[in-house]
Parts: C-alpha cells; structure tokens; sequence
C-alpha cells in the first residue's frame, strides 16, 4: 500500500490547513492576508524602486537590503497562491510535485533571508569598526560575489533535502498542519524511516541559520565594543542608529523561526489552530515588516523618498 501511495502514477494529494474552527470568517480572514500580501509587495518593491533610482542610496549597505527585498518578495509570492485559494475557494488539496517544488522555494528564501541578514550584520561591521577601509572591502565585484554565494549555498543545501523527502512512501494521514507545504510537516506524514531526513534537515538548519546567527552575534559584540569606545556620546547614537533597522529585521526573523521550531518540537501538544496561525505569522511578517522598519528608520531613505515626491510635485507643475 505505501509504494502504491508513492508510485509514478499514483503520487500523494496533501490537504493544507486553513485556521481550524474560523472557516466560516475565512473570506473575512482573507482581507487581512490581502492587506499583508499587498503591504509586503508593494513595499518590497518601492525598496528595489528607491535603491535603483536614487544613486545616494548606492552603496553596498543599500545593495544588501535590495537583495532582502527580493528574497522576501520572492517568499511572499511562494505562499500567497496556496493561502488565498484557501481562503477565497475553499480549495486544499496540493499535488505531491507542486507541494515539493513551494517546499522548496519556501525555505530557500527563508535560508536565503538569513544569509542576507548576516551579510548586513558583516557590512555594518566593516561599517564601524573599519571605516577606512570600507569601500576597499565592500566593492561592487565583492558584494556580487556575496550574493552569487549566497543563492549557490542555499540552492545546494535545500536539493537534496527536496530529493530525500521525494523518495519516501506516503501511506498516512495526506492533512498538513498549515496552510502551505512546510518540510517537518510533510516529513511527519510518511510510513518509512525518516532518520537521514530528520539528520540532514537538522544539517541543513544548523550550517544555516545556526552558524548565521552565530556570526550575526559576534559582529554586533564587535560594533558594541566600538561604539563604546567612541568619546562623543552624539556620535555613538548615529553609529549605533545606522545599525537598528537590521537588528529589528534580525530579531523579527530568528524570534519567529525558533516560535515555528518550537511549535514543531512540541507536536500532539499544540493545538492546530496554533500550528496555522504560527506558521502564516513566521513567513509572511518579514516581508511585511522589514520594508516598514527600513523605511520608517532609515534617514537615507526617508530622503529619497521625499525627493521623489518633491519631483512629482514640480513635474506635474
């Protein structure tokens, strides 16, 4: 029956999860991930529009958050089909090849967000603690190279973990617990041995997000420890300020992964109700916020925008 379930001809239909016990409110439900998603979107792409437009805004602090917009663009787009059909159409079941293939992209772009957000911590890094020598370090050609290694890294941690999770029989419950296809989700659903699945998702996490956040500490110790040892308490405020828009992306995004980790670990003792509202909360809020944040306390930013709008203004003069 297991290899049946798991044939060529005859691949698993999973079921995704709405939010248990609202299902009557889900149209009403719907307007508030539509106002997500569009705040998300748009705002992700004002960034990309600002950066491109505005050469004050060319410099390689400015080149990383472009790359966490389109990352988080890109997260936004790998949830929003499956969460709106949901929601407006009552419409669950996923296919096996198109749940691996938002699996995929899902924690790509997630992974992806955290080696962004660890470039950053390295750029506000060199920023303070080596101002000289800044734009030596951080050149066009570097900042390329960092972000070639950041997609090549990712793309080859998560293919194998797409192909393992492929080769397993699925013979068990088809019902997922969010509303999008999720790895330890999928994982619980199979009769087979998931050991290398768990140890290599494990790897994958660990030579990740883990190390990320390792480093992502230590440069801060680094930048405290100078920012400290600046006479001028005026000057210490605007070093320190240039670095907590990233510090409140940072925690947005490790504070909501270990609230899904955790989530998981927990298993039979959560409700699924929690298990929905934990999941749509961790991949669709740092899309949503990180805009906001960069936006609302970068200076540079707040410039151009009012630049653009002074240019508006005088155009249609």
């Amino acid at each position: 029956m297991c290899a049946q379930a798991h044939s060529n001809s005859n691949l698993p239909t999973f079921i995704l999860l709405g939010i248990p016990g609202l299902e009557a409110q889900h149209i009403w439900i719907s307007i508030l991930f539509c106002a997500a998603y569009a705040i998300a979107l748009l705002g992700n792409c004002f960034i990309l529009f600002l950066i491109k437009t505005e050469r004050s805004l060319h410099t390689p602090m400015y080149y990383f958050l472009s790359m966490l917009a389109l990352y988080d663009i890109g997260l936004s787009l790998t949830t929003l089909p499956t969460i709106l059909s949901i929601f407006w159409f009552n419409s669950q079941e996923i296919n096996f090849d198109a749940c691996l293939v938002q699996m995929f992209f899902l924690q790509t772009f997630s992974l992806m967000e955290s080696s962004v957000l660890l470039a950053m911590a390295f750029d506000r890094f060199i920023a303070i603690c080596n101002p000289l020598r800044y734009a030596s370090i951080l050149t066009n050609s570097t900042i390329a190279k960092i972000g070639v290694a950041i997609v090549v890294r990712i793309v080859a941690l998560e293919i194998p973990l797409t192909l393992l999770l492929k080769r397993l029989p699925f013979c068990k419950s088809n019902s997922l617990s969010h509303s999008f296809c999720f790895h330890p989700d999928i994982m619980k659903l199979a009769c087979a041995d998931t050991r290398i699945n768990s140890i290599y998702g494990l790897f994958a996490v660990l030579s990740t997000t883990g190390i990320d956040s390792v480093f992502i500490f230590l440069s801060y110790m680094a930048i405290m420890k100078t920012v400290l040892n600046i006479a001028r308490q005026e000057e210490r405020l605007k070093a320190f300020n240039t670095c907590v828009p990233h510090i409140c992306a940072v925690l947005i995004f490790y504070i909501l992964i270990i609230g899904l980790s955790v989530v998981h670990r927990l298993g039979k003792n959560v409700p699924l109700v929690i298990y929905s509202l934990v999941g749509n909360i961790c991949f669709l809020s740092p899309p949503v916020l990180n805009p906001v944040i960069y936006c609302i306390k970068t200076k540079q930013i707040q410039r151009a925008v009012v630049k653009i709008f002074i240019t508006t203004r005088q155009d249609q003069r």
